[in-house]
């Protein structure tokens, strides 16, 4: 704001001035009707959707709990295979650490906040731009003003606070007649945020249930049937069914085929189909009534055991790594600047304690260490194990949290 002031204090008083807003809140008002003479107020009015006809921008929120919002985000992007995608976040920290763990995963995905050069931004932006990249991890502040003309999905990693800022991270898609989807992963505890955008936008967000396993392998099994549908109709096969005949006069043909296909299909999963999410149901909306008195019904009932109550309402839903069992926070001394990333943490683990993926909770790294929820009855077996061996090439001091 101050350097608005002072831009529009250095220009001539007889300059003509437009203001653009996608919203118009107080503040915005405030420095029109300070800076602007006798302005006429144009607003676009909001497009009135036929009936029976889908709205232009797919809005849909998936619940998940906050230690796997990460597994949500990826479960929800091998779903949607989107073909450019921005994906908001809140903190510079946040959009380093997802960014770093999607790479690890497979994704093309760069990270874009106020913490890098304009040339390091102008990089990122080329690469997004020339389909090199296909994921944009960004803050609010950082994508301000961007237009990317193939962007097909906006993906809230978090639900904004202020139904503002959710118009202007939605409004990135559909622009100029074309499609989009916006989706929001949302902890049980923001349904209601979600309520109020709704309510202050009059669009609904439909509140699904995450993609299962079975929903990705059927997707992935239906986009290598239509990529070997592509090889067939374009034919030039010849060279190749020498291998075809070589192999039919030892096995059947339809074998053959199948063992193509299941090659082919291998080489497109992302190798995270046995990571376990808790299945969080979508609330129940209760006819007649509104959401607060629908909240005083889940408070503990006047007169009755509080205790027990509270205890329910405090206790944090947590992923397969917690289930029924206790949690132990391991302390691992390295950080950001060795390069630690969640991947080789859950490399090390499995590897050397010989645990699941699935048993291990939330990863933070931070900048000289990192912390990993463990299991506490699996915990000094995780513990023995990494005291000896290297990650990253290096002796790493391993304790429980203090």
């Amino acid at each position: 704001a101050e350097d608005l002031e002072a831009i529009l204090g250095a220009t001539p008083a007889t300059r003509q001035t437009l203001l653009f807003s996608a919203t118009m809140p107080p503040r915005i008002t405030a420095i029109a009707r300070r800076h602007l003479r006798d302005p006429v107020q144009i607003r676009i009015a909001r497009e009135s959707a036929k009936a029976n006809t889908a709205p232009r921008v797919r809005q849909t929120a998936y619940i998940a709990p906050r230690a796997q919002k990460l597994a949500a985000l990826c479960r929800v992007l091998d779903a949607e295979t989107p073909t450019s995608a921005i994906v908001f976040c809140r903190t510079r920290n946040e959009v380093d650490e997802v960014t770093e763990t999607l790479r690890g995963r497979g994704y093309a995905a760069e990270a874009l906040h106020g913490g890098m050069s304009q040339d390091q931004r102008d990089k990122v932006m080329k690469k997004l731009r020339s389909g090199a990249a296909e994921l944009l991890l960004a803050t609010d502040v950082a994508a301000r003003g961007l237009d990317i003309d193939k962007l097909t999905h906006v993906i809230n990693y978090d639900v904004p606070s202020a139904a503002d800022a959710y118009v202007h991270r939605i409004g990135r898609v559909g622009r100029a007649g074309r499609e989009g989807v916006a989706i929001t992963i949302a902890e049980p505890r923001e349904h209601r945020l979600l309520k109020n955008i709704e309510q202050i936008t009059k669009q609904r967000i439909e509140v699904a249930t995450l993609p299962t396993v079975a929903d990705l392998r059927s997707k992935r099994l239906e986009i290598t049937r239509a990529s070997l549908r592509e090889v067939l109709l374009a034919g030039d096969l010849d060279h190749m069914r020498v291998v075809v005949e070589s192999l039919a006069e030892e096995f059947d043909v339809m074998d053959i085929a199948a063992a193509a296909v299941k090659l082919a299909h291998g080489t497109a999963g992302s190798g995270d189909d046995d990571e376990h999410i808790d299945i969080v149901e979508p609330p129940r909306e209760r006819a007649g009534r509104s959401d607060r008195t629908q909240e005083r019904g889940r408070s503990a009932p006047r007169g009755g055991d509080r205790s027990e109550s509270k205890s329910k309402r405090e206790k944090p839903s947590r992923g397969s790594a917690a289930g029924n069992r206790n949690i132990v926070r391991l302390y691992i001394g390295a950080g950001r600047n060795m390069g630690m990333r969640p991947q080789d943490l859950v490399g090390a683990i499995t590897g050397e304690a010989g645990i699941r993926g699935g048993e291990i909770g939330a990863i933070e790294i931070g900048d000289k260490f990192s912390i990993v929820e463990i299991p506490a009855d699996i915990a000094p077996q995780v513990q023995e194990a990494l005291r000896g061996t290297t990650i990253r090439g290096k002796k790493v001091t391993v304790r429980p949290e203090r």
